[in-house]
């Protein structure tokens, strides 16, 4: 699950008569002097301008899990853009490597918003993307990075996380989000603490933040991520059922903030 794409091609689906295209592609891009390969998904049988999604990967870096959910995402009819946080789209499959790789990014605030923003920039300067119909996913780290986001009053309509860490935004952080906020949450996940949500619930209550706050009974951390207990870690495990419900849930939100 966790291993690089070797190629980038394009993958066709077949529907009776008619013939479309998801395409993919390595997006090169900067931020403060560093490179960075974003992964960009679109059916090119949609001609008109479409609602763009923002997806922002795990601690893994941007491997085939967060690049499948932006395969999905085009099938749908968005135009799906993954960001590197980590730069040259490093990626890797032992922990403590990944710790340290989003350690390096989280302990500067300004880098981790200011290459989640040069990703959204990217993803709004496409020719095929309604830039006013934006929306951000993400996953664990991604999901907090999204939250990132969202505190420093980007544009969008809609952001939803998935097992992500909750970051408690300031008072004018928490007052100057803009989209509709949906987390999903694993309930017995031990890697979130109780003091954080309700420090975060109580930051986006007292702004006035619309938000749903979803968790789901017995489910622990990395829910959505198939084999998440292949790397032996303790309270990482795939949850079908709450894979589905949160993603059926996030295309709910969509529907009602990019109107697709």
């Amino acid at each position: 699950m966790f291993r690089n794409l070797i190629a980038m091609a394009a993958i066709v689906f077949t529907a009776g008569a008619s013939q479309a295209a998801v395409v993919t592609k390595v997006v090169d891009y900067e931020f403060d002097g560093v490179k960075l390969k974003g992964f960009l998904a679109y059916d090119d049988a949609v001609k008109e301008k479409r609602p763009g999604v923002l997806v922002v990967h795990e601690w893994w870096g941007l491997n085939d899990y967060a690049k499948d959910r932006c395969k999905k995402l085009a099938e749908l009819g968005y135009v799906a853009f993954a960001v590197d946080m980590y730069g040259d789209g490093k990626t890797t499959e032992h922990p403590d490597d990944a710790r340290k790789m989003t350690g390096l990014v989280r302990e500067n605030v300004q880098v981790w918003r200011g290459r989640a923003e040069a990703g959204l920039k990217q993803l709004k300067g496409l020719p095929n993307v309604d830039g006013d119909k934006i929306a951000a996913i993400g996953y664990c780290f991604g999901g907090s990075t999204c939250l990132q986001l969202a505190y420093t009053g980007a544009d969008l309509k809609a952001v939803a996380t998935f097992h992500a860490a909750l970051p408690k935004p300031t008072g004018d952080e928490a007052k100057a989000i803009k989209p509709k906020v949906l987390v999903c949450h694993g309930a017995a996940d031990t890697f979130i603490s109780e003091d954080s949500i309700k420090a975060f619930r109580g930051a986006l209550d007292g702004a006035g933040t619309k938000y749903d706050f979803v968790a789901y009974k017995d489910v622990v951390h990395s829910f959505t991520v198939p084999g998440a207990d292949a790397v032996n870690i303790k309270g990482m495990k795939y949850d079908k059922a709450a894979d589905e419900d949160s993603w059926k849930k996030m295309l709910a939100l969509f529907k009602d903030t990019l109107g697709r």
